[in-house]
């Protein structure tokens, strides 16, 4: 970590400080944070919220924040928990699995005004909703967020060779299923 981002969780850890550099920290985080999760849930009012539950857990759990990773490595962890906390419970309460759920928010992002994407993104979506979770979730951060895998090993806990390996078999079965649909 560096000597600005100790000073900086110094900061968001000081009660006298820490309502300016909260501001600071959501300023500077919202977009990515917004993006990684918006790419787990896919719609937009549902990433709002959940962006904002983030943000809440963050700075009520700032306190325990040991600094034993990045700053922003911690907060994406938290992003990606939430996100996939909010699909299972609606899933759950829809009685249906997070499977199911996905392809239903894939078939109504054509309807989504804030979804700029055309049937080539459509296609490329649903793709990547067939890969399995962990696959979905390293491609995106590799793909879409252009991540380094030192970054990824450190937000997801695992070695740089699983997610090298990982991000390329997703990347063969996407390009698999864009060619036979």
């Amino acid at each position: 970590m560096e000597p600005s981002e100790k000073e900086f969780i110094k900061r968001l850890k000081n009660e006298a400080t820490a309502q300016d550099a909260f501001r600071e920290l959501v300023s500077a985080y919202k977009e990515r944070l917004y993006w990684q999760i918006r790419y787990i849930v896919k719609d937009h009012d549902d990433t709002d919220d959940i962006l904002q539950n983030t943000f809440i857990k963050i700075f009520k759990n700032i306190g325990n924040f040991k600094g034993k990773s990045q700053l922003f490595s911690w907060m994406y962890r938290i992003a990606t928990n939430e996100a996939i906390t909010f699909l299972n419970k609606e899933a759950r309460k829809k009685h249906i699995s997070s499977q199911e759920l996905q392809e239903k928010v894939i078939d109504n992002l054509e309807s989504d005004v804030y979804f700029e994407g055309n049937d080539i993104q459509l296609k490329l979506q649903k793709a990547i909703n067939s890969l399995p979770d962990k696959q979905q979730q390293v491609f995106n951060m590799k793909y879409f967020q252009d991540l380094k895998y030192r970054e990824m090993a450190e937000i997801l806990k695992t070695s740089e060779g699983a997610l090298k390996a990982s991000y390329h078999i997703a990347a063969r079965k996407i390009e698999d299923f864009l060619k036979s649909h």
